[in-house]
């Protein structure tokens, strides 16, 4: 058997997938040197006009590039795959037709079978079964993401020839985890829909010829390899480029009016070094020279950096949860009317902005309050082209993957180029505008503040200051969403934890919270020097009066020494002179009172206050010693939690009052009446030691059993949320019609084949089953197996006229009608019936091939026959129906009793006379209102709502239901209700109906 030179193993023939890893006895080892080399990954799409793009592409790969490449086509699903063996011919790397985990090796070419979806998991092809209907899938995107996610910064994309624009998304993807993308050249590819789609996202890096882009990869590669060649840390490098970083903001900031230096130098440096790795520049400073002498570079980088993908509905359990959490915003009375203002910082191009605005339309919607609130949307971000793409609201077709056929229904129109454009309705709630959150004004009085993915590439420095603003910008209650991976920080005095796992938090109201001083961007690159600088007006200079100057004094020389801290010891405010007991220590500034206590203090301070949290009361230690310039100090600790005022709810106070000392004279005259008095005050003193020990250890056991169960509950959360990041994946449909890739080796078929594609062609847009084809001279070119139940038809028929054929229709004269249409280009439809009394409808169309060249004509026949028994069904039941109502209408006049008859939505149907005359309404203010309407709302019973429901749901009754109400004509009632489900033949259609019985029982005598 012929062997593999450089694996060894047995060389197969193209298109056969090699022996999966299950079925290796003894795995194939390298020699070593190239064992744990890590090598890029390419994936290739194409559809129409892709064979001979690919043909010319692999023509100048070497077959010891050191790659692997991954061909993604649109493929008939119903034939056998050829593409291997033809792929085979124009390159010498072993091509195989992928397989459910086979390892992916460089120097091999790989291609998608038929009919499935293509993934790969840590270097391993898996393949899947498609989830979306034939027309509607986009294997490229699926594709292209998941390689992405898989290889990051080692991922390719390249697009070539194809209709529609599959592999748009993708290429996103791999641009935004740092991979490479290259495109074919428009006015090279055969079919442009795809390359062009391609270079409208403005992510490309490479556009050229197909048989010019082997050329420009191995470049790209080859410098790639060399820059990480030699370890480094990204830290460092930043650390050495430092000064060329700088040089570049301002490059950035002079052009395009940003600054960049607030964002994380990591970040920033992976993106500049991918646009080094683009132009093979390896030295930093080469690359600023670089900037200087190319404008249009800098405004590359600048969209480099600002690099994002978004789509409709990303993270669809995120959106959900935001919903929830808005419902429960208008309901718990938070927002009771007027505009629901939300902003939305780095919209990006839309998406996300407007998929905020659908879910809003539909929670008011659903809430049935849409007319009482008026939504106005602020989107903002700095990158002028996204914000004038968002304006537009037209995307490409293959959001139809993101978003719900009814929610593309109902919020989008499609255009005649495929595209979907934003209702007008969407569309006029949202203001688009270009701002930089670090240094323009922010929006403020929001319900809603949705920043996802933002923060994560800003310094944690620019995040708290940020987070203080978002707070400021909110209404008390409002809403703050942000991404996945980002975080609140140590920021829970101001906001509290809505949804953990989807990062929603709500405005906390808390004095801390209105102690926090809040930077507004003008000042986020500034220290407030002025405002420290700026020396406190006194009381006296304010123009107090002299009762109020009295109460200041006594405050300040009589009061005792207190602070004022939240839960977590972070102080608020402080009163009088707290340094004998606070010390601030020679390090960085921290005012917390666990760092600030003095010692003596420190350790009963702790489990003072955890005891007042707990217990919601006072705690007072009496006797403490604190030591205080070299002296003891004996100190009352007490700790109170407060409760009231509201904006004071949730913080301590702590007050330290001195001990009076006892006065000398006591004290020698103590120790001459008894000589023992010195120890036993000594073991006094040790006693109480020794009390507040035992009593601060307990706290201390108490305190780190809790710690150890937190810290356990932290962990196992934390496990969980990595399991979820590393398992999750974007599902992604298609949308794209699948184009058969053309058979290079059946040239002499090319008549063949194009008249079949114009059969199917004019056969997808009838709607029937049976269908026979006609050409000119109204012979039979070709009919299907159903058309045989209705013209009698055998295979030998073809090319005899279809006059000369019997058929089982009843009347028809096929020849003469076919002409009619053949004349006037114009199709007919008619209902015909068979010998054995079935009803068909007959679509009589002209036949136009590719080139619109009229050839015949195309007769197909729908049965219709089912739907004319359900018309005759339906006919008799109406009549029966009619009877039955006007029957029960009867009965329902005659009757003294008031009776209601109910829809299924508990809307009146019709009353009796009885309800009129002793309610004192009339037909036009009941029928067709709501149950819950009538009157003063006197029927608005949540009780009699939910076993109404019951007899809707369950087919349930009730009987003797009593309601006491005053109505207003008729004063106060005492009244029975009985109801039960009234069944209908057309429950189906119209729901089931509901008879209540009302009888009044005011004037009875109690039981």
């Amino acid at each position: 058997m012929k062997k593999d030179k450089k694996s060894g193993q047995p060389e197969q023939p193209a298109g056969e997938t090699p022996p999966s890893p299950s079925t290796q006895i003894t795995p194939v080892k390298s020699n070593g040197r190239n064992s744990k080399k890590t090598f890029y990954i390419v994936g290739i799409g194409s559809s129409a006009g892709g064979l001979e793009a690919l043909e010319q592409f692999f023509t100048h790969v070497s077959p010891n590039c050191g790659l692997a490449f991954v061909v993604v086509s649109h493929l008939d699903p119903t034939q056998k795959g050829m593409m291997p063996e033809l792929l085979q011919r124009f390159t010498k790397m072993k091509v195989y037709q992928a397989e459910d985990g086979l390892k992916v090796a460089p120097d091999h070419v790989y291609v998608i079978p038929p009919n499935k979806d293509l993934s790969i998991l840590h270097g391993t092809l898996q393949l899947l079964e498609p989830t979306a209907s034939r027309g509607l899938r986009l294997p490229i995107d699926f594709f292209l993401k998941h390689l992405a996610e898989d290889q990051r910064e080692r991922s390719i994309a390249i697009i070539l020839s194809g209709m529609g624009s599959d592999g748009t998304l993708g290429l996103s993807a791999v641009k935004e985890k740092l991979g490479m993308v290259m495109v074919q050249d428009i006015r090279s590819a055969k079919a442009d829909g795809m390359p062009r789609s391609a270079i409208g996202t403005g992510l490309v890096d490479y556009t050229a010829p197909a048989e010019h882009l082997p050329a420009k990869l191995m470049d790209y590669v080859q410098h790639a390899r060399m820059a990480a060649t030699a370890p480094r840390k990204t830290e460092v490098l930043v650390e050495k480029t430092s000064g060329m970083l700088q040089n570049l903001f301002v490059l950035l900031r002079a052009q395009t009016g940003h600054d960049f230096s607030f964002y994380k130098k990591s970040t920033i440096y992976r993106r500049i070094e991918r646009r080094m790795t683009v132009h093979q520049i390896a030295d930093m400073s080469l690359y600023v020279r670089y900037l200087q002498e190319n404008a249009q570079e800098i405004d590359l980088l600048f969209a480099e950096l600002l690099i994002g993908v978004t789509s409709f509905f990303r993270d669809p359990e995120s959106f959900e949860a935001l919903q929830k959490e808005v419902e429960a915003y208008i309901l718990e009375g938070r927002k009771r009317g007027g505009t629901l203002r939300i902003w939305v910082p780095g919209c990006s191009t839309g998406e996300e902005v407007y998929s905020i605005a659908i879910i809003l339309m539909e929670c008011l919607a659903g809430l049935g309050r849409k007319g009482r609130f008026k939504v106005q949307i602020f989107a903002t971000d700095i990158h002028k082209e996204g914000i004038e793409k968002a304006r537009q609201g037209v995307y490409l077709p293959n959001i139809a993957a993101q978003v719900s056929p009814e929610r593309l229904a109902i919020f989008f129109t499609r255009e005649e180029s495929g595209a979907y454009r934003i209702k007008k309705e969407i569309r006029e709630l949202v203001v688009f505008a270009p701002q930089n959150l670090i240094m323009d004004p922010p929006f403020t009085k929001l319900d809603i503040l949705s920043c996802r993915n933002l923060l994560i590439y800003l310094t944690p420095e620019l995040q708290k200051k940020l987070l203080p603003l978002f707070h400021y910008c909110l209404n008390p209650g409002g809403i703050l969403t942000l991404g996945t991976a980002e975080t609140i920080g140590n920021f829970t005095d101001l906001f509290s934890v809505s949804d953990s796992k989807w990062k929603i938090f709500s405005r906390k109201e808390s004095a801390s919270a209105i102690a926090t001083l809040t930077d507004f961007p003008s000042d986020l690159s500034f220290a407030n020097a002025e405002r420290a600088t700026t020396p406190p007006k006194s009381r006296a200079e304010e123009g107090l009066t002299v009762p109020e100057l009295v109460q200041a004094i006594l405050l300040k020389d009589f009061s005792p020494s207190a602070v004022l801290i939240n839960d977590k010891g972070d102080i608020v405010y402080v009163h009088a002179r707290t340094g004998k007991y606070l010390e601030l220590a020679a390090e960085k500034a921290n005012l917390n009172i666990y760092a600030l206590a003095r010692e003596g203090l420190k350790q009963h301070l702790g489990s003072a206050i955890r005891r007042a949290l707990a217990e919601k009361t006072d705690v007072t230690l009496k006797g403490l010693r604190v030591r205080t310039d070299g002296d003891d100090q004996v100190v009352h600790l007490t700790v109170k939690p407060l409760s009231e005022p509201d904006a004071m709810r949730g913080l301590l106070l702590v007050v330290f009052d001195d001990a009076p000392s006892p006065s000398p004279a006591r004290t020698s005259l103590r120790k001459k009446r008894d000589p023992a008095g010195e120890n036993i005050t000594i073991v006094e003193a040790c006693q109480t030691e020794l009390q507040q020990t035992r009593e601060l250890l307990q706290s201390t056991i108490e305190e780190m059993t809790t710690s150890q169960e937190e810290l356990k509950s932290a962990n196992e959360e934390l496990q969980s949320t990595n399991e979820e990041l590393t398992t999750s994946q974007e599902e992604m449909q298609s949308l794209n019609e699948e184009l058969m890739t053309v058979n290079a080796e059946l040239q002499h078929k090319i008549d063949e084949l194009s008249r079949s594609s114009s059969d199917m062609k004019n056969l997808l847009n009838s709607t029937s089953i049976a269908t026979l084809f006609l050409d000119n001279n109204m012979q039979v070119k070709r009919f299907t197996t159903s058309a045989t139940d209705i013209i009698r038809l055998i295979p030998t028929d073809v090319g005899r006229p279809v006059g000369d054929i019997s058929s089982c229709l009843k009347g028809l004269d096929m020849t003469k009608e076919a002409l009619r249409v053949l004349d006037s280009l114009v199709f007919k439809e008619k209902e015909v019936q068979t010998t054995d009394d079935r009803s068909y409808l007959m679509r009589i169309s002209p036949y136009r091939t590719i080139d619109n060249v009229i050839d015949g004509v195309v007769v197909t026949f729908t049965d219709i026959s089912p739907l004319k028994d359900m018309e005759r069904s339906l006919r008799e039941s109406r009549d029966l129906i009619q009877r039955a109502l006007k029957y029960a209408e009867s009965i329902v006049a005659t009757v003294r009793t008031p009776l209601l008859v109910l829809d299924a939505q508990l809307k009146v149907v019709s009353a009796s006379n009885s309800f009129y005359r002793n309610f004192m309404t009339t037909p036009e203010e009941t029928e067709k209102e709501h149950l819950y309407n009538l009157g003063n709302r006197q029927w608005d019973i949540p009780a009699l709502r939910q076993i109404l429901e019951g007899v809707l749901s369950e087919n349930k009754f009730f009987e003797d239901y009593p309601v006491e109400h005053e109505f207003p004509e008729i004063g106060h009632r005492k009244i029975l209700l009985n109801a039960r489900q009234i069944e209908q033949a057309d429950h189906g259609r119209q729901g089931p109906l509901i008879l209540l019985a009302i009888e009044d029982v005011t004037d009875q005598p109690g039981p």
